[in-house]
């Protein structure tokens, strides 16, 4: 079991240090295994695999890693679609922490590129090789709709938890099906600039590439919204067919009687929202979710809402309800997300102390919420197997 995560709220100084430093070393990664694959290898195909299995494993380590942080973003355009898709909305952020993130991840960018260049004792150069023509800035188009599609066809349909295999995967993909071999990141492009090796690109060259990944970007937020109009209105696919998780979810698979689980906190607000959300998402038509507070709000809060929603779960239409002895015997086991809360009798409670996160912003409530999330992936878990 993971530790419970910092109950203060992330602040913007430190998700954006997570953007910088993911950055750079993403784009380290791209620049220093092009210049190690050159010094291998004579053969450009081999050299293009080398550079392409490098950025594909390091792609996928670097979103896992900040991911809590800063929603390891590690490319403006990803963070613009992001802006763009939730404007309207408590998710949305502030154009300041926008363009915090831009700037962030272009000297990002372009640190990684000088940090690539020191280890390999490559003098620093601006990049001489021209990268032109209406081929290579399609592939550019291409290759970033179909990143950004992919983000937020994931996000939306509520499994984030495969982003960051499945936007390795893409990129890896891309690297060799389009001619511009997928930069569709304007921080890796500017940065790739200030190294005349494998990566690099002529400064001449970046705009006509900027545009492009501007372009494809909008392309596939725009596709993103068409397939998935609102979140959490995906249909079940195959990969969640094949998911451990969310394995036997249909009723005739199940092979125990169904089970109910009732989370508790003081205003059903907002420790209590977030669990019963995340365990239904999870859980499917095999496990019935209940919530309830000692203390009950008025409304759930609407940062707990956003932050749900960023997962791609609907909790608009609960309404925070009292906890009474009634409520309580319809659960076979009842989960309190506080210690010492005045409840009923029960033969089998289980206490998750938690932080109250009722002041905290979206930002501050994401690793919270992935942490109730690993907690109720094991409950659901244990409910599924027979005892």
């Amino acid at each position: 079991m993971t530790p419970p995560p910092d109950p203060a709220p992330l602040s913007l100084r430190r998700r954006l240090g997570a953007e910088l430093v993911g950055t750079a070393l993403l784009v380290a990664v791209v620049v220093g295994s092009g210049i190690m694959a050159q010094r291998l290898t004579a053969d450009v195909g081999l050299q293009l695999l080398a550079n392409a299995l490098a950025t594909v494993f390091a792609l996928a380590v670097l979103i896992v890693v900040f991911g809590p942080v800063s929603g390891a973003h590690l490319n403006p355009v990803v963070t613009g679609a992001e802006w763009a898709l939730s404007r309207g909305t408590a998710t949305q952020r502030s154009r300041r922490d926008v363009a915090g993130y831009v700037l962030a991840q272009c000297t990002g960018g372009i640190l990684g590129a000088l940090l690539a260049n020191a280890m390999f004792e490559v003098a620093p150069a601006i990049a001489t090789t021209e990268r032109a023509g209406p081929g290579l800035l399609v592939g550019e188009v291409v290759a970033t709709a179909g990143l950004v599609l992919l983000i937020f066809a994931l996000v939306r349909s509520n499994r984030a938890a495969l982003v960051p295999a499945a936007v390795a995967a893409w990129i890896g993909a891309a690297y060799w099906f389009t001619s511009s071999t997928s930069f569709a990141n304007p921080a890796v492009t500017v940065g790739r600039m200030f190294s005349d090796t494998f990566a690099g690109i002529a400064p001449g060259s970046v705009p006509p590439f900027l545009l492009a990944q501007v372009l494809g970007a909008g392309l596939g937020a725009a596709a993103a919204l068409a397939f998935y109009p609102r979140p959490g209105t995906a249909r079940t696919t195959v990969a969640e067919q094949h998911d451990p998780v969310h394995a036997g979810t249909h009723p005739h698979d199940r092979s125990t009687p169904m089970t109910t689980i009732l989370f508790v906190c003081v205003h059903n607000a907002g420790r209590s929202q977030l669990a019963a959300g995340l365990a239904a998402a999870r859980a499917g038509s095999d496990v019935t979710v209940l919530s309830a507070g000692t203390d009950p709000d008025a409304a759930v809060s609407e940062t707990v809402l956003a932050s749900l929603a960023e997962v791609g779960i609907d909790r608009s239409s609960e309404v925070p309800r009292l906890l009474t002895p009634e409520i309580a015997r319809q659960a076979d086991v009842l989960v309190a997300l506080k210690p010492d809360l005045d409840l009923p009798a029960h033969e089998r409670i289980e206490v998750w102390p938690l932080p109250d996160p009722a002041t905290w912003d979206v930002d501050g409530i994401r690793p919270l919420r992935d942490h109730i999330d690993t907690l109720v992936a094991d409950l659901v878990q244990r409910e599924r197997t027979p005892r």
